[in-house]
């Protein structure tokens, strides 16, 4: 359930189904929130999404997020807990909470070189700030993308998952949703090279066909158009509303 929009400073809280279903405190263009989207998809959980202006935060977000962030997931049928914060805290727990479709290894150890390769993903997140904020980075960006790419070379499957999407995939792939907004901001700077990234360049395609990706999915004008309100300071948050 959600109407899309994004309530702000003023809105009144929403009434929600008191039908024990999750509630996820989201934005729709957030890709730390799209990560929770996506694990939630995959598992095929009934949930409700309520969307958040970030700009004006309504004032009882602070009920359900206490640092007031999203993605927050209220977890209703366990009273008295507070919601769950932080994208990758949320994602584990939904992977364990709902075994059916397991998203992260069962082998101990290749669980945690999953969880390894996604704390060296920071080098990306870092650097696509970086190049949005600043307008520099993207060699930054670059080398910590090969990282990704001798990983996906080494394992020689399609997805990090294996034969399908798993976890490091759905937790990394919003970034690579948004590269256009990258050579949005770099115009003839950017320097995408498929043949550097031969093995990425075939996980993007095949991820842009998933379902679950293509169940929470942005093109690149509506990101170009949301980061061009944002850089202007009046972010349209219902552009897909």
């Amino acid at each position: 359930m959600s109407s899309g929009k994004h309530l702000a400073k003023g809105s009144p809280k929403p009434v929600l189904p008191e039908d024990g279903l999750l509630r996820l405190y989201s934005m729709r263009f957030c890709p730390y929130a799209q990560r929770a989207h996506l694990v939630l998809n995959a598992k095929k959980v009934p949930h409700h999404t309520v969307y958040i202006n970030l700009t004006e935060k309504p004032e009882w977000l602070v009920e359900v997020s206490p640092l007031l962030k999203v993605p927050a997931l209220q977890l209703v049928e366990e009273k008295n807990q507070p919601s769950l914060i932080e994208s990758l805290i949320i994602a584990e727990y939904l992977d364990e909470k709902y075994p059916e479709n397991p998203l992260l290894p069962k082998d101990a150890l290749k669980r945690a070189q999953d969880k390894i390769l996604i704390e060296r993903f920071s080098g990306i997140t870092n650097a696509f700030m970086k190049i949005l904020l600043q307008g520099t980075g993207l060699d930054d960006y670059w080398v910590a993308l090969d990282i990704f790419e001798k990983e996906l070379t080494k394992r020689g499957t399609a997805f990090f998952g294996g034969d399908k999407p798993g976890f490091v995939d759905y937790m990394i792939w919003p970034w690579f949703e948004r590269l256009s907004v990258i050579k949005l901001k770099l115009g003839d700077e950017y320097n995408f090279d498929e043949k550097r990234f031969a093995k990425i360049s075939q996980w993007i395609s095949l991820l842009k066909k998933d379902p679950v990706v293509r169940s929470f999915y942005a093109t690149p004008e509506q990101h170009d158009e949301f980061w061009r309100t944002r850089k202007a300071g009046n972010a349209n948050y219902d552009l897909l509303a």
